[in-house]
């Protein structure tokens, strides 16, 4: 027991899980009222409060725009007003199906009182009335912080064995795949999850991510991952030298997991035809050299450049269809064929980084379906994209090194602490106070599994 500033008796409860509980005691009520029983008062008539609004939510239909809708839902002096007023924050011409708008009125009103609408995942649209008229503000989405703690074993595929791990069941399908793709993003300069992943390989990571009402996440990165891939262990553990999240991924050496170029420029897809000598092209329908790689993926799929440079061809380019070709510091040009499309803004001349989104999948040309084919090209001949030897990225700097040994410790004791194949735990993180009174100390307080990591 302790006294407040305000002289209240304030009992600390310990041994709960969270934040440190206070209640308040009995200090106001009168002491003679202690000594006796508790009187008897009876039970009070429940009160059922109104809500503060009426509210009605609808979906915008498919071909069906803003403006038709709220011809029907506001009135006709209000109608233009709301219109400029969400102009101010988005368009209402790129408003997709099924958009969500909700109407808000004061109890036994029948006047709009403000319109909610949801532009994106991400941000809703507010429209209030005013005294003068009717204003708009742009409203983020709420999310809270929580750690995916995640193991599993390969039965089949590493896509399989994440999207049916149990453990992720609640997660969206979409997530699922995101953490698929973040983890080969990580991993694609050490292993092609596409033709070295083996049955008995194993996996586990910790995701740390900022999570909407919904369940699905907002974004997220990887802390520490490993991957067991035929018996030989590979790590990969996050730093951020100068804190301002443009940090990377290391071994346990310090050595980073990045190469001058990825691997593929693809996320996690099947080759469907490799660098040879001698192929059976299935449209000429006759044996003819290969020189690059195809990777098989849906049309519209997003292509990456697979390192920094600069575009120098942007267009058609005879069989190999929509082709982009970028030239790169170190003697090298990578080619891109058969795009359905070029991102907009990506014309010769445009500089590109690593990983940039620069066309998208497509069948243009001589092609018999929607594919990519990749080559990289120096000295003016064509090489094996799959077995050049790709120089490392840069380590983690001498003057940081005490400060990654110390991080790098406590990251792959967390991830020591999940079994392999084991259940995925969620851990909920959230600033509460400290034994020592100090605010803004993170402490986990939700475990799904039933205990800490």
């Amino acid at each position: 027991m302790t006294r407040s500033p305000g002289g209240l008796n304030l009992l600390r409860i310990r041994g709960l899980p969270g934040p440190r509980v206070w209640a308040l005691a009995v200090a106001l009520i009168p002491a003679a009222c202690l000594s006796g029983p508790t009187p008897e008062v009876g039970e009070l008539d429940p009160i059922h409060a109104r809500p503060a609004e009426d509210i009605r939510t609808v979906e915008l239909g498919r071909g069906q725009t803003l403006g038709g809708l709220l011809s029907g839902a506001v009135d006709a002096d209000d109608y233009y007003p709301v219109l400029m007023a969400f102009r101010e924050q988005a368009s209402p011409r790129r408003m997709r199906p099924d958009t969500e708008i909700t109407f808000r009125y004061l109890p036994g009103e029948v006047r709009v009182r403000g319109i909610d609408v949801e532009v994106n995942e991400d941000e809703t649209v507010r429209l209030t009335r005013d005294p003068v008229g009717w204003r708009s503000e742009l409203v983020e989405t709420p999310t809270y912080l929580d750690t995916l703690f995640v193991s599993g074993q390969i039965e089949n595929v590493l896509w399989t064995s994440v999207i049916r791990n149990p453990g992720l069941a609640d997660l969206p399908l979409g997530d699922r795949n995101r953490l698929i793709d973040r983890l080969d993003g990580v991993f694609q300069w050490q292993v092609d999850f596409s033709r070295q992943i083996r049955v008995g390989d194993t996996y586990r990571f910790i995701f740390e991510r900022a999570v909407r009402p919904d369940g699905s996440f907002r974004e997220g990165h990887l802390l520490a991952a490993e991957l067991v891939n035929s018996g030989t262990p590979y790590h990969a553990i996050w730093f951020d030298p100068n804190g301002d999240g443009e940090g990377s991924y290391f071994d346990m050496e310090g050595q980073s997991v990045r190469r001058a170029f990825l691997l593929k420029p693809l996320s996690y897809r099947r080759i469907s035809s490799r660098f040879t000598n001698s192929r059976y092209h299935p449209v000429l329908k006759q044996w003819r050299a290969h020189r690059g790689v195809d990777y098989a993926a849906d049309r519209g799929t997003e292509i990456m450049a697979t390192s920094d440079g600069v575009v120098i061809h942007r267009a058609w380019k005879g069989n190999f269809g929509n082709t982009v070709e970028i030239r790169h510091p170190n003697g090298f040009i990578t080619r891109y064929a058969h795009l359905n499309g070029f991102r907009r803004g990506v014309n010769v001349g445009t500089r590109v980084h690593q990983g940039d989104i620069i066309g998208y999948v497509g069948m243009t040309g001589l092609a018999n379906g929607p594919h990519l084919h990749y080559e990289m090209i120096r000295g003016g001949r064509q090489i094996d994209p799959l077995s050049v030897d790709l120089p490392a990225g840069d380590p983690v700097p001498a003057d940081d090194m005490a400060r990654w040994t110390a991080e790098r410790g406590v990251r792959f004791a967390l991830l020591e602490s999940i079994p392999q194949g084991g259940p995925v735990r969620t851990v909920l993180v959230e600033d509460v106070e400290a034994e020592d009174g100090v605010e803004g100390t993170p402490v986990a307080i939700v475990d799904r599994s039933g205990g800490l990591p």
